[in-house]
C-alpha cells in the first residue's frame, strides 16, 4: 500500500507532463525525438535499467546519487540499505521504467480534444491555467480512469526491483507481496500459503479496481 502512494499519482503526473511536452512539439521533429527518449525505458530490459539504478544509488563514494550530494556538502546516504529511502528508491525505479508508457496514453488523449474548444476558450480570455483545469484536466478523464487502475494493478505486481536490488530487504522493508509470494513458494515451498496469497492479490486489487470505477469511472459516465 505504501509503494502504491509512493508510485501512482507520480506516474501519472509524470506521464501527463511529458505527454504535453510532446504534444506542445507534434509539428516538429523534436516531437517525435522526445517521444522516442521518453519511450526507451519502456523497451529497455528491466535488468539493464536494475544495474543503472544501483550504481546511482550506491551507498558509498561511487554512486552518482552519492557524488552529487558530496559536491553540495551531505554525507554518503545507504539508499538501498535504509529501511527508510529503499522503497522510496524502487519505486524511483519503477516510476521510471513505466512513465513512457503512460505518456503514450496521455498523448493519446491530447490528440482527441478537439482544438476548436481551446480556440474558443482563448477568445473568452481563458489563461493557459484555466484552459488546463477546465477543459484538458476533464476531457482526460477515460484516460485518468484507465491510468489509475493499471498502474495500481502495476503497483501490487512489482517484483522484479526488489529481488534484483534489495531482495526484500533491509528488515522487511521492501519485501512486496509479490515478492513474499516468491519467497512462500520457491524458497520455503510452501505452495499452499503461496497460492492463497495469489487469490488474496487477486481479490485485493479487484475491490481496489471497484473503488477506483466507482469514484473514477463513474464521474467519467456522468460527463
Amino acid at each position: 500500500m505504501v509503494f502504491s502512494l509512493y508510485y501512482i499519482l507520480p506516474t501519472m503526473a509524470l506521464g501527463l507532463g511529458l505527454a504535453f511536452l510532446i504534444f506542445s512539439q507534434k509539428k516538429k521533429k523534436v516531437g517525435n525525438f522526445f517521444k522516442g527518449i521518453f519511450f526507451l525505458p519502456v523497451v529497455t530490459s528491466f535488468v539493464v535499467i536494475s544495474g543503472i539504478w544501483e550504481w546511482l544509488f550506491k551507498g558509498s563514494d561511487q554512486g552518482m546519487i552519492n557524488q552529487l550530494l558530496n559536491s553540495m556538502g551531505f554525507d554518503n546516504q545507504l539508499f538501498l540499505a535504509s529501511s527508510k529511502y529503499a522503497l522510496l528508491v524502487l519505486a524511483g525505479l519503477s516510476i521510471y521504467k513505466v512513465a513512457g508508457s503512460t505518456m503514450i496514453y496521455y498523448f493519446a488523449g491530447l490528440m482527441g480534444i478537439p482544438e476548436e474548444l481551446y480556440e474558443a476558450a482563448r477568445i473568452d480570455g481563458a489563461g493557459k491555467w484555466r484552459i488546463f483545469w477546465k477543459i484538458t484536466f476533464p476531457l482526460l478523464a477515460p484516460i485518468h480512469f484507465y491510468v489509475a487502475v493499471v498502474t495500481t494493478i502495476g503497483s501490487f505486481q512489482i517484483f522484479d526491483s526488489a529481488f534484483l536490488l534489495t531482495g526484500g530487504g533491509p528488515n522487511f522493508a521492501t519485501n512486496t507481496i509479490v515478492y513474499y509470494m516468491y519467497e512462500q513458494g520457491f524458497s520455503s515451498l510452501r505452495f499452499g500459503y503461496a497460492s492463497v496469497l495469489a487469490y488474496v492479490l487477486f481479490i485485493l486489487v479487484f475491490l481496489i479496481s471497484l473503488i477506483q470505477r466507482k469514484f473514477i469511472g463513474e464521474k467519467q459516465d456522468l460527463g
